[in-house]
């Protein structure tokens, strides 16, 4: 179960609680590129898809049954909210729900309920700076650190100490005590959650997200795709044949592991009977033999920062991995040289190949 941060400012805060649903957008951009798969964009529009296509990512490591805490510019924390459906595009036009009451399109949305929901919220300073209760850097609330640093994201994931951390900061501001009722509202005069006496039904469109006939077109026109497959990834990798039959407890994506903007991929942690933690690195082209070098600053990072935190009393199993593109010819020298730098790192590589056949993409981990 993973936990996610949204950021929201006084007046859509009440829009989100009111209508029980999160969501992020950007500016005033249309998802064109989603309705029609071979839409030839513009320069400018090429970026602003990059852009889109990295919140798509953010929002469909999203599942239900994980936990929302809202993040008030200026005010805190405030939570403790449940995901209750999948997210969905309302795209950006005249028909988006509540885009008049939020000023502002939010294109990427989910339906949350309430869960252990408190009426103050925890300042940024409780959950940041302040650090009279930590004992060790790494028990430092580090994941919304470097995302600040490195500038906001509208939806981003907390690591599973870090949502215990916070939520245990928000429970403690409130004496444990939790507000009574399934409908909330949000009192800007006293920066405040409160009961609401009124019910509001989210009534808006809800179109399922698919990523995939954008990354094939891209793949078809010799264009990078990189961050479309990190959405894709973060949407369905629990469908992938090698982590199908795991039990993901949590899904990352975009983690800052260091203040240099190194970021991994995506990262799970999987609890079965034997825990383990998988840093991935995507390509969409072939994998270059350098790419050990990137892997092994996350691995230190993994092993200094979260597996204190992860299984801080266990042995934890690291098992990174590399996503990319098919290398066909596996006498070339291309292939040799990656396979001579996978044998020599430190841990046991998982190397996986995609390839697109018949506007499906399929996924190999190959043994080499």
């Amino acid at each position: 179960m993973t936990t996610h941060i949204f950021i929201v400012d006084s007046n859509t805060f009440k829009y989100h609680l009111e209508y029980q649903f999160a969501g992020t957008g950007a500016k005033e951009y249309r998802v064109d590129f989603l309705i029609n798969p071979n839409i030839n964009l513009s320069r400018k529009e090429s970026s602003s898809e990059c852009l889109l296509v990295g919140m798509i990512a953010d929002c469909q490591r999203i599942r239900v049954g994980d936990l929302i805490i809202f993040y008030l510019q200026g005010g805190g924390f405030y939570g403790v909210f449940r995901v209750k459906q999948v997210p969905f595009l309302d795209n950006n036009d005249g028909n988006q729900f509540l885009k008049d009451g939020l000023k502002k399109s939010l294109t990427f949305r989910t339906l949350i309920e309430p869960h252990q929901v408190y009426a103050e919220g925890v300042t940024e300073w409780e959950a940041l700076d302040e650090i009279k209760n930590v004992q060790s850097p790494h028990q430092m609330l580090w994941t919304l650190i470097y995302r600040k640093l490195e500038g906001n994201r509208g939806n981003t994931m907390i690591t599973m100490f870090e949502s215990e951390r916070l939520i245990k900061l928000i429970s403690d501001k409130n004496k444990g005590i939790s507000l009574k009722g399934n409908n909330f509202t949000f009192n800007a005069h006293n920066q405040k959650i409160e009961i609401n006496s009124s019910i509001n039904n989210y009534s808006g469109r809800q179109i399922p997200i698919d990523i995939l006939p954008r990354l094939i077109y891209k793949y078809n026109k010799g264009n990078q795709f990189e961050t479309h497959l990190q959405a894709y990834l973060t949407q369905n990798i629990d469908k992938l044949p090698f982590f199908i039959d795991e039990k993901i407890e949590w899904i990352g994506n975009e983690i800052y592991c260091g203040f240099g903007e190194q970021s991994i991929d995506i990262m799970l942690s999987i609890n079965g009977e034997n825990r383990k933690v998988i840093p991935i690195e995507l390509k969409s082209t072939v994998a270059p033999f350098g790419i050990t070098d990137q892997i092994k600053r996350y691995v230190d990072w993994i092993e200094q920062y979260y597996l204190p935190n992860y299984l801080p009393n266990h042995n934890s199993k690291i098992e990174p991995m590399i996503i990319s593109r098919e290398i066909k010819n596996k006498n070339s020298t291309d292939y040799q040289n990656l396979v001579s730098a996978l044998n020599n790192f430190k841990l046991k590589l998982r190397y996986v190949e995609f390839k697109i056949l018949n506007d499906e993409i399929l996924f190999e981990e190959i043994q080499y």
